[in-house]
């Protein structure tokens, strides 16, 4: 793709984000999967990881009072945690083409998933806790790597009888805390301060992607919007699988 990158990547947070407003899927998986293309990894995430903090805390401030406060300090936040720490812990050791391969395979069997699960519509059948609890831990060790935790996090809710308005404030409180420590994370270890220039610049970006995806979240059919997205995805997790 020709062209400065950091524009191509302003382009796919304005699409992540509008995506998020539309669906409530992730914004950091779309940004980091498509951006990911052009650059590394490690100069993506100072710059995904603080702009989804922001949304995030819009979301938990606001639903708040509908976030399941039992489970998000009983089980998930310690389990995601930890991995979250040995995610970000690992980082240095991994080769950056690695990298980009293993976040590949990640997004490529994510988005298979959930095209298989839209086509099909079974109900998942119901985990043993200690499964649930080391699905949460190793979405706690992509979102350390990735800052992208949560279709692993998400799978492993399915069994949970959390309603579609709870599930959301509680995974908006997940992020805000894990983002919150990565971005002071980044802060420490210098790599937020050049970040800084690009994340004023999209800022804007993030604000109009979330009002372009609320004024179309009445106007799109939300099942072939998430089609469309995931299929992308797919061909996203191949190019970064096989040719990273």
């Amino acid at each position: 793709m020709a062209g400065d990158p950091w524009l191509w990547l302003g382009l796919f947070i304005l699409f992540a984000y509008g995506l998020e407003a539309v669906t409530g899927f992730g914004s950091t998986v779309v940004a980091l999967s498509l951006g990911a293309l052009l650059l590394p990894i490690g100069q993506l995430l100072p710059v995904l990881v603080p702009l989804n903090l922001l949304m995030s805390g819009y979301l938990a401030w606001r639903y708040r009072h509908l976030a399941d406060g039992p489970l998000l300090l009983g089980g998930i936040l310690p389990a995601m945690l930890a991995g979250t720490l040995l995610g970000y812990a690992l980082l240095p050791w991994l080769e950056g083409a690695a990298l980009k391969q293993g976040f590949g395979v990640l997004i490529l069997w994510f988005a298979l998933r959930e095209l298989w699960r839209q086509r099909h519509e079974r109900p998942r059948g119901h985990s043993p806790a200690w499964m649930t609890r080391l699905q949460i831990g190793a979405g706690g060790v992509c979102h350390g790597l990735f800052a992208s935790g949560g279709p692993l996090l998400v799978y492993a809710l399915a069994g949970t009888p959390l309603c579609k308005a709870r599930l959301r404030a509680t995974l908006a409180c997940v992020w805000l805390s894990l983002n919150g420590l990565l971005s002071l994370a980044f802060l420490v270890d210098g790599r937020l301060a050049p970040a800084l220039p690009h994340l004023a610049l999209y800022l804007p970006l993030l604000v109009l992607g979330v009002a372009a995806g609320e004024w179309l979240h009445h106007r799109v059919a939300e099942r072939h919007f998430r089609t469309l997205t995931y299929l992308l995805l797919c061909l996203c997790g191949l190019l970064l699988a096989w040719h990273a």
